[in-house]
């Protein structure tokens, strides 16, 4: 780290780098490239030697000491990662690239030391850091995820990724050449540990084997992650059509429990006029919980939105939309399990000059509604329009419509 300034250079200086091998190419996993750490045992830092050499693990098995002669080589960095070996040149731009097989008794020599047992760090996903990088670490609790469960390691000749996760559903991906050994082999079940060279790929963090015997998974595998939850008490609470202004229509949600709610899966969807198939695009709502006693408003162009109304929706899901109806649509809330779970309108029936014609106006839930209803209830809402337009509900005519997104508690 203290050679590197930012850009790949070449070494000058007559330095001797001393170091542990962790990788190995016995079974094909690594090519061309050799991973290197400073002790045996709890490493402070490891790198990537470029070289062009096969069967290499030959003359520098795993827990072989060498020391590298760096004047002449090349230091450069890739994803956090300290790479060594030759130059590569592409388009002006110099990199590290694979050291030449004959150059490589000029620059690697080996330890008259018997070889070392290396002891991979312990680690977690949660808790890997670049400092890592090219050294040898072990996972404990993890395991393949379901549905690549009996798949092979790797596509034939392909660099393939799986995915390994620990009960907590934190994931990191597995490496695999689909030239190794093992390509054909079926990705095990169960649950335990992994051991294995921590690499990088832009943000994300990888773990590639040597060898099988790297995986050991003796144990059952977690308990299912359960991510999908419902509730009668998340409910449509306003829509809105303004008639100056159709570009700050929105749709609003309302939960009314005591706690908050994860909408994995859930969705909200919209039948426009009469129709009796659902309009694309529905709103999937994964990624967002809706908070206690708290609404989740989805506008139909966030910049008009917060023009109009001060502040930025929640979601905003433009075109055709549930946040985008003029107000003579039918629009259903529906759980992850394909239940609906509230409903505004009725299926097949244009809205207009109905009871739920909010057409130029506003259609929200009475104070004393705490669920929603899979039924459409007009007594449920109160539907105001502007003045001399037929008004369904409660409310009177009035000349200017109020607009409430975000306010119901």
């Amino acid at each position: 780290d203290a050679l590197f300034t930012g850009e790949t250079l070449e070494i000058q200086e007559d330095l001797v780098l001393e170091g542990y091998v962790v990788s190995s190419d016995r079974d094909g996993n690594f090519f061309s490239v050799l991973h290197i750490q400073d002790h045996p045992v709890n490493p402070t830092r490891g790198l990537q030697l470029e070289v062009d050499l096969r069967e290499s693990h030959l003359l520098f098995d795993v827990g072989r000491k060498i020391m590298i002669k760096l004047k002449g080589l090349y230091l450069g960095k890739s994803a956090e990662t300290l790479k060594l070996g030759g130059t590569f040149t592409a388009f002006g731009n110099i990199s590290v690239g694979r050291l030449p097989a004959l150059k490589v008794p000029e620059h690697l020599f080996v330890a008259c030391d018997p070889i070392t047992k290396i002891h991979p760090t312990l680690t977690s996903i949660s808790e890997v850091d670049t400092m890592m990088l090219s050294t040898l670490v072990r996972f404990e609790g993890l395991e393949i995820i379901a549905t690549e469960v009996g798949v092979p390691f790797a596509i034939p000749e392909e660099e393939t990724q799986r995915t390994l996760m620990d009960c907590k559903g934190n994931e990191i991906a597995l490496l695999n050449s689909g030239f190794s050994d093992f390509q054909a082999e079926l990705l095990p079940d169960g649950n335990g540990t992994i051991a294995g060279i921590l690499l990088k790929d832009g943000n994300d963090y990888q773990i590639a084997i040597r060898t099988l015997e790297d995986i050991d998974f003796n144990r059952e595998s977690c308990p299912e992650i359960i991510t999908e939850f419902t509730s009668n008490q998340i409910f449509i609470s306003e829509l809105a059509d303004p008639e100056d202004n159709t570009k700050a229509r929105f749709v609003e949600l309302y939960n009314a429990a005591s706690e908050s709610l994860d909408l994995n899966n859930w969705t909200l969807q919209r039948y426009t006029d009469s129709n009796t198939t659902v309009s694309s695009p529905v709103v999937n709502l994964s990624g967002i919980t809706i908070g206690a006693k708290s609404t989740l408003v989805i506008s139909s162009d966030a910049e008009v939105f917060k023009e109009v109304y001060g502040f930025a929706a929640d979601l905003n899901k433009s075109g055709s939309s549930p946040a985008n109806s003029n107000g003579d649509d039918t629009i259903e809330l529906v759980d992850p399990f394909g239940t609906i779970i509230d409903i505004f309108g009725v299926v097949g029936e244009d809205g207009t000059d109905t009871d739920h014609d909010f057409g130029n106006g506003r259609a929200a839930r009475k104070d004393d509604v705490t669920q929603g209803n899979p039924l459409y209830t007009a007594d449920e809402w109160i539907i105001t329009r502007p003045l001399n337009t037929p008004v369904r509900g409660e409310a009177p005519d009035s000349e200017a419509v109020r607009f409430t997104p975000g306010e119901r508690r």
